[in-house]
């Protein structure tokens, strides 16, 4: 039974906790009959040329994401959501992303470091109709990435709508262009079976009408916060364990809504990846916290024919109300044994000293006072750097996700981060009142006409200016480099 249901049943509607946007939490409402979405793997082989081509359809269509009720919804070569790529480092990779929805839009590739012109920022944008086909090389350790729209003011709506997808990076292990056995990069032991060990986990919030449309009202200081929860777009979800331990890659791709994630009988789990790659070491916790665009991957173990709920618990934060059932894991009478558990996953090197500091100080819907100037370039950077980034948020909670880039967690609010922070990173939640120091490296794209963003990743603090451009520019040309981009610099919209 859904909350809302649930309320009006025992006559308790009239006392539900709105907060800042209306989330009360769905514990103890659901019936767990549907089970899990796996959305399928696109792989392509390479063509005589060596590259990987991917078709990509931004399209619309009707979902049932209530169970007998069809909204209308957006999807990538499908109604709702979209596949999950895959390839491998050192893959020369192609897109043909073809919109064939009713207005302009982009893919943004978040987490992938390319040149400035594949970003899928709200410079590329793809208008109705038309076909956008970036090509680059992947050339970063295994991650767990992703991909949504970023169009400049529309964001928000278009990712609610169903526009995105886990693009999931693996090494090259075996000189072939097969995934081979796991080294250590890809983390060695680590379960890999794509939906059966290895599992995505989209978990995004929802709100809906009383006909089952999606709810886009999008009032209040963070947008929608709903209490219905979609996991890989499905509505209470059960997922059946095989084996003795899974992995999850989880990804928060709603628009506002942090979660603290843990399981209900409070048992330990194991992080073994951020946003970024994996960790040096797996991490024990028995909660996690997830803000929109973040990732993390996790280990858990079952046992045979046990029950378990995957649970979002309420943490004290502005954007963290209620307790949320996610997911129920029901194992199976038999578990297929998996590898242990490895005590090392990757070498990382310490977080580098930074060439300069640079200050950004997060206030409302704006970095350092300025709202986004589609045409303004707000920082220039040589190819290369290792800087420090200071995130000084003065108002309530924010995110912060840098474009191209790389990070590491120095501290938070001058002390060092909690083990499971202490990875590679490109996205990093910041509370209210809080400071949080960024060890960044940059890469070596260069491109003095053609920005890559950095802003909060609660979409609509984004939309209404919250973001921020950077260009990475060959050494020693800093301040040469115009900080204005000519009218045909830029295709995004105002």
């Amino acid at each position: 039974m859904r909350r809302r249901s649930f309320l009006a049943l025992t006559g308790l509607a009239g006392l539900a906790l709105t907060g800042c946007g209306g989330a009360e939490g769905n514990e103890g409402t659901l019936s767990f009959r549907n089970p899990l979405h796996i959305p399928p793997v696109l792989d392509p082989p390479p063509g005589p040329d060596g590259v990987r081509r991917f078709a990509l359809r931004l399209q619309e269509g009707r979902s049932e994401l209530l169970p007998g009720r069809r909204a209308r919804t957006w999807g990538v070569n499908g109604a709702h959501l979209g596949p999950t790529l895959r390839a491998r480092r050192g893959d020369r990779v192609a897109m043909s992303v073809t919109n064939a929805l009713g207005e302009a839009s982009t893919l943004h590739w978040h987490g992938m470091r390319l040149p400035a012109v594949m970003d899928g920022g709200p410079h590329q944008m793809v208008e109705p109709g038309a076909t956008w086909s970036p090509e680059w090389t992947v050339d970063q350790p295994a991650a767990t990435t992703w991909y949504h729209p970023h169009p400049h003011g529309r964001t928000a709506i278009h990712v609610y709508r169903g526009l995105a997808g886990m693009f999931l990076l693996d090494d090259r292990t075996d000189g072939t262009d097969g995934i081979g056995e796991a080294g250590e990069a890809d983390g060695p032991g680590l379960p890999r079976a794509y939906g059966k060990d290895d599992v995505p986990l989209i978990i995004q919030d929802r709100k809906f009408t009383e006909d089952g449309e999606l709810d886009e009202d999008f009032g209040g200081t963070f947008g929608p916060l709903g209490d219905d929860v979609l996991i890989n777009g499905t509505y209470a979800p059960f997922f059946r364990v095989t084996t003795s331990r899974v992995r999850f890659r989880l990804l928060n791709g709603s628009n506002a809504h942090v979660f603290t994630v843990g399981f209900a009988d409070e048992r330990e789990f194991h992080v073994v990846a951020g946003d970024a790659g994996l960790l040096s070491r797996p991490v024990a916790v028995r909660r996690l916290r997830i803000s929109p665009g973040e990732r993390f991957e996790i280990v858990a173990s079952f046992e045979a024919g046990e029950n378990v709920l995957l649970k979002g618990f309420p943490d004290g934060d502005e954007i963290e109300e209620g307790s949320y059932d996610l997911l129920k894991l029901t194992a199976a009478p038999r578990l297929a044994p998996s590898a242990p558990l490895p005590a090392r996953l990757a070498a990382l090197a310490p977080p580098a000293e930074g060439d300069r500091t640079r200050t950004f100080t997060l206030y409302g819907s704006h970095i350092n006072g300025e709202p986004m100037d589609m045409a303004r370039i707000d920082e220039v950077v040589p190819a290369g750097a290792r800087e420090i980034w200071e995130l000084d948020n003065i108002t309530f909670s924010h995110n912060f996700h840098i474009h191209e880039v790389v990070f590491r967690v120095l501290d938070i609010d001058g002390e060092r981060p909690p083990a499971h922070l202490r990875g590679p990173k490109d996205t990093v939640y910041v509370p209210g009142k809080t400071k949080v120091r960024l060890a960044v490296e940059f890469g070596r794209h260069t491109d003095p006409k053609t920005p890559y963003m950095y802003h909060c990743h609660i979409l609509k603090h984004e939309d209404k200016g919250m973001m921020g451009q950077f260009v990475i520019v060959p050494p020693g040309t800093e301040d040469t480099t115009p900080r204005r981009l000519a009218p045909s610099g830029h295709t995004g919209h105002h």
